[in-house]
């Protein structure tokens, strides 16, 4: 069976580029385009794995991945912060926050599928 992927950027070419490499790659992908749309499809969807932008209308990446690792149920579902923000505060927050790996923005399409597949291992 093939992983469930969930892929939240308010930037629709990123959004569609993340889609389409792992589509390719043999994940099956669920999108949204902000902060409720992202908790709404962890619940409703049941990923494997998300991959959040930072940066995007309410609530932000950081208080997405915050409000998944709180939730009992949630919790144990990884979460990669893909951000722009690249600074060392940034990313203590993504830390902070829960996120299992933090990758910046321009970002690797090699290094995110790599992560992608670490964090879906069995």
């Amino acid at each position: 069976m093939n992983k469930k992927i969930l892929v939240v950027d308010d930037e629709k070419q990123i959004l569609l580029m993340i889609q389409t490499r792992l589509k390719k790659n043999g994940y099956d992908v669920v999108t949204g385009e902000n902060g409720t749309q992202a908790l709404e499809k962890v619940k409703s969807e049941k990923p494997d794995l998300v991959i959040l932008d930072v940066m995007m209308p309410p609530p932000n990446g950081f208080e997405v991945c915050r409000t998944l690792k709180e939730d009992p149920e949630l919790k144990k579902i990884p979460v990669i912060l893909l951000t722009a923000k690249a600074s060392d505060s940034d990313r203590f927050w993504g830390a902070e926050s829960g996120a299992d790996a933090y990758i910046s923005k321009p970002y690797n399409p090699d290094e995110l599928l790599a992560k992608v597949a670490e964090l879906t291992l069995p």
